[in-house]
């Protein structure tokens, strides 16, 4: 008989987890997170998470800030809409209604184009981001606006509509978020400071499942993937934490800044020398520093190049770099104490 043995077939996902949403699940980590007693400035989410209502609801409910990235699909009013009553036939109920002309809100990538607000506004720039090619420039636009809820409320609280443009790429996002600008502490600084703090996350999954195979979880059982997610997460957490206490400087422009990379191309090959006799395993070790030297180098001059580029790129449009406002903390200068004279 053909086939051979097969293993009797096990259930991968536990009886008692249901299906959730992305939105649903993230719901219930907050309120966990909630429940021991964390708290946070805003939360901050991607347009997965930014054009379903009910998420945003929830956060709405439970007093949560939150700037999330959305498409151009999602649709708010410049202009808070009219709510009415109106009676159904054969009820005596007056239930609440939008006016007609109010009763479909507009997509925010027309908006931009259409409303005066946004027309005639003078775009702010701000730096969003310094990477390993140097200072990102977007051109930033907000107004006030309001979203359609999904409860009985129907019409949101004031929020904020964000349109960023990227100056070189001419990139275009859009933010929405339940906090106004100049309101209860908050500006538009910190607005973009929380809608753009995505990236060292993203640089996160990156570095996990390109280094240390994060997205490799070829397994068959729920507690595998799991244990997968784990592993992947503490050699992850090794990594940097080695990374950091080894670097000599924090500027990625020197030949001496390491990356989580090349950790873990020292730890590969001091795992794979161990059971090597000692000459042999100096040799490797000896092969490994050379080329762990080399990439720094390389990487060092290459970021240079990057960032020399794009400042010519900037300067070319007439941006300053030096000038143009930033998200980021700036520290301020202290002023040198003054040697007071003493006079007889």
């Amino acid at each position: 008989m053909g086939g051979g043995w097969r293993s009797p077939k096990k259930n991968l996902i536990p009886d008692e987890v249901t299906f959730k949403s992305k939105p649903e699940i993230a719901i219930e980590q907050i309120d966990r997170l909630l429940k021991n007693g964390i708290r946070v400035m805003a939360w901050n989410a991607d347009e997965a998470y930014g054009r379903d209502g009910f998420f945003l609801d929830a956060l709405d409910a439970r007093h949560q800030a939150f700037v999330c990235e959305a498409p151009g699909t999602f649709t708010v009013w410049l202009k808070y809409p009219k709510v009415g009553r109106k009676s159904e036939k054969r009820d005596y109920r007056r239930i609440k209604r939008l006016r007609e002309s109010d009763e479909k809100p507009t997509r925010i990538r027309d908006v931009v184009v259409t409303s005066p607000m946004f027309k005639h506004q003078s775009p702010q720039r701000y730096i969003v981001r310094i990477s390993n090619k140097g200072e990102e420039v977007w051109e930033i636009r907000w107004a006030i606006c309001w979203r359609k809820t999904h409860t009985m409320k129907m019409v949101s609280n004031p929020c904020t509509l964000v349109v960023a443009r990227n100056v070189l790429t001419n990139e275009t996002k859009f933010f929405i978020s339940n906090r106004v600008p100049g309101s209860n502490g908050w500006s538009l600084r910190k607005t973009l400071k929380v809608a753009f703090s995505r990236w060292p996350v993203e640089d996160c999954f990156r570095e996990a499942k390109e280094e240390l195979g994060l997205d490799h979880f070829e397994c068959r059982s729920w507690k595998c993937i799991h244990r997968h997610y784990f592993v992947t997460l503490l050699g992850h957490l090794f990594c940097a934490h080695t990374r950091k206490k080894l670097s000599k400087t924090e500027d990625v422009t020197s030949d001496e800044y390491l990356t989580v990379e090349q950790i873990r191309r020292a730890v590969n090959a001091n795992l794979g020398a161990t059971t090597d006799p000692p000459r042999v395993r100096a040799s490797k070790y000896k092969a490994e520093y050379d080329i762990q030297s080399y990439y720094q180098k390389r990487n060092a001059y290459a970021i240079k190049s990057h960032r020399k580029k794009r400042r010519a790129a900037f300067k070319a449009l007439g941006i300053n770099i030096h000038t143009t406002k930033s998200i980021y903390d700036t520290k301020k200068r202290r002023s040198k104490p003054r040697k007071l004279a003493l006079s007889n």
